[in-house]
């Protein structure tokens, strides 16, 4: 319990660090002091680092030649086109599965998966377990990098979920509508049916458009969880 509890204090310090770090709230090269932000979050220590570090993994944060960390610099187009990039990567290995075919062991692996994020919603999907359906969705995006066995591609997938926002899991929490974004979560579980069914159904065209336009969805969510119109997306985080 005590595990479950410093994770899901974990999870809240990425989400309210995301959302400091985007909005300009905590500018690039500012320093994150450990023991301010646990007071802050009124939190323990802990989580705090253990958020730091995985930011640190996402490419939000990078670590100081001193210890501890810093507020990577970054602008709002990086964040767009770090987000394209991962929907053209995921898009080509989700099509080179389909026409290479996946072997049915690794496509029971994908299904398992599937069921478990599905077991995250209740209420009609209206509310979902995140700290389990962040687990689970980064294992789904690491299986589905590696059915078109291509070293390559999952090489390179790996490089630029550390871009800023472009990790699958780089969710941000709209605290002032909590059924929008469990439904969105929803609308995303879709999409990753559809895009394995694709896969088995050995339609490359299809797997890609829906693996791309997956990653364009979480673009779209995250502006609207800013506040941004999406045709309007755009500038740079300036140092304060």
């Amino acid at each position: 319990m005590e595990n479950q509890t410093g994770n899901t204090h974990a999870l809240r310090a990425v989400f309210d660090l995301r959302k400091k770090i985007l909005s300009g709230e905590l500018a690039a090269g500012v320093r994150l002091r450990e023991v301010a932000l646990a007071k802050e979050l009124n939190i323990s220590r802990t989580p705090v680092r253990d958020a730091m570090s995985r930011l640190a993994e996402e490419g939000l944060l990078e670590r100081a030649k001193t210890g501890g960390f810093v507020i990577r610099r970054f602008g709002l187009d990086d964040i767009a086109d770090s987000i394209e990039l991962r929907g053209v990567l995921e898009g080509t290995a989700a099509r080179l599965a389909a026409e290479r075919g996946v072997a049915k062991n690794k496509l029971i692996v994908m299904y398992k998966l599937l069921e478990q994020l599905d077991e995250c919603f209740s209420e009609q999907g209206l509310k979902v377990d995140l700290p389990r359906y962040s687990e689970l969705n980064a294992a789904f995006h690491d299986e589905l990098s590696g059915l078109a066995g291509s070293e390559v591609i999952q090489r390179e997938l790996k490089r630029v979920w550390q871009l800023p926002f472009a990790s699958p899991s780089a969710f941000l929490v709209d605290k002032n509508n909590r059924n929008s974004f469990a439904l969105s979560l929803l609308s995303a579980q879709e999409q990753h049916k559809e895009i394995i069914l694709a896969i088995e159904a050995r339609e490359g065209a299809r797997a890609e458009s829906i693996a791309r336009e997956h990653a364009r969805e979480a673009r779209k969510n995250l502006e609207i969880t800013m506040g941004r119109n999406p045709l309007q997306y755009g500038g740079v985080i300036k140092d304060s």
